[in-house]
């Protein structure tokens, strides 16, 4: 018997959504687009090094990439909502593919202050394809329980920026040089991005109103949205710590490969979770969901506060992670709902930009804590990740 429209609506497998049109594609695009965030900062501090510039300076760089990328995703955000995605993608991303480029010509070593000068132009110009990707879910999936799978999609899939990108920028430099990981960063945006722009979906997405109705301050003058934003800079520290935290234990534990095993391990976590999230509907709205999810997170890191042996401390990490995922689509599915009429991409760029805030933050303050030892260092994601359930729980009125 033929399936139905209608049956086809309520199959909201893993399946029937990457089966759907654009989906797959959309995801994929994103996904590769999306590896120079991961990429960049290790492939940036590796150029430097080959130039024997001092680690401080590599190590300013890469923060001043993030930080770059971060405040640059809500004001492309805000001129996507105006221009639709398709004008603002097409003129960010040569000029991000550029700077990549360009950036081994700048001699960091010796010319700093022009080396950081094209990090900061490659940074603001980064693709905000993640809010891209958001903005365009209630048009591709209109039935919510497919929307809800999507996200679970989107949010697993985020880890493997962040374990997948450093991997492929050490392997690059190390068999070709450091040149070679940032144009391997280039190419590997260039053709996420290009995958996305050229799809149906964000090649036909328009602002749906004028932008003279636009206000100065945006997705920020809900209430609930400032909170949720204030909550996931809390959810960013804790991401933040986690690599300065894996060093620290491994040094502690004299086991390097805790180092690169940790952070993985948090992805590995994510996935799961998310894949578990995605998998039912779950009874409540999504605010309900963020918090039970962030009690979960910020739970998860007390494993970590004895500095236990390296097996545990690596399943330690995981547990956390199980409820990031979870989280983060609650928290997208949240934004979804509270976001201001034609101000969706905005919105989502402003999360996307406060957890990236975030794990600045985190790392920064992660890297300090490490002189006093791993113990003290395992307090900043749990510090983290309790900022996150506090105001959840305080202002959840609010989302």
């Amino acid at each position: 018997m033929a399936t139905t429209p209608a049956g086809r609506a309520r199959d909201s497998s893993f399946r029937a959504v990457l089966g759907s049109p654009h989906v797959a594609r959309l995801l994929v695009g994103a996904l590769i687009g999306r590896l120079p965030t991961g990429m960049a900062p290790v492939a940036i501090l590796l150029l430097v090094r080959a130039e024997h510039g001092s680690l401080a300076l590599a190590g300013l760089l890469g923060a001043l990439y993030c930080l770059a990328a971060a405040i640059g995703q809500p004001l492309l955000g805000r001129l996507i909502d105006r221009l639709g995605q398709t004008a603002v993608l097409y003129a960010v991303t040569p000029v991000a593919t550029a700077g990549f480029l360009l950036l081994p010509s700048t001699g960091p070593g010796r010319h700093p202050l022009l080396a950081a000068l094209a990090v900061l132009a490659t940074g603001l110009a980064t693709p905000p394809l993640e809010a891209c990707l958001r903005a365009l879910w209630p048009d591709i999936l209109p039935d919510p329980a497919r929307r809800r799978v999507a996200l679970s999609l989107d949010s697993s899939t985020q880890g493997l920026v962040f374990m997948v990108g450093p991997l492929l920028a050490v392997g690059v430099a190390a068999g070709a040089g450091a040149t070679a990981a940032l144009a391997a960063t280039a190419a590997l945006g260039l053709l996420g991005t290009g995958l996305f722009i050229t799809a149906w979906p964000s090649a036909r997405w328009a602002p749906d109103v004028p932008s003279e109705r636009a206000r100065w301050a945006g997705p920020l003058r809900v209430p609930g949205l400032r909170v949720l934003f204030a909550a996931l800079a809390g959810t960013g520290v804790a991401l933040g710590a986690v690599n300065a935290l894996a060093l620290a234990a491994a040094e502690r534990h004299h086991a390097g490969w805790l180092t690169g095993v940790m952070p993985i391990a948090l992805s590995v976590g994510s996935m799961l979770g998310g894949l578990a999230y995605g998998r039912r509907a779950w009874p409540g709205a999504p605010a309900r969901h963020l918090v039970a999810a962030s009690i979960g997170f910020a739970a998860g890191w007390m494993v970590l506060l004895p500095d236990p042996v390296p097996a545990v401390a690596v399943l330690g990490v995981v547990l956390p992670g199980t409820f990031l995922a979870p989280l983060l689509t609650a928290s997208f599915l949240t934004v979804e709902r509270l976001a201001p009429e034609g101000e969706s991409t905005e919105a989502f760029a402003w999360l996307v930009a406060c957890v990236g805030a975030g794990q600045a933050a985190g790392t920064g303050l992660a890297s300090l804590a490490s002189a006093a030892g791993p113990p003290l260092v395992a307090l900043v994601p749990l510090a983290g990740a309790g900022a996150t359930l506090w105001l959840l729980r305080r202002f959840n009125h609010l989302l």
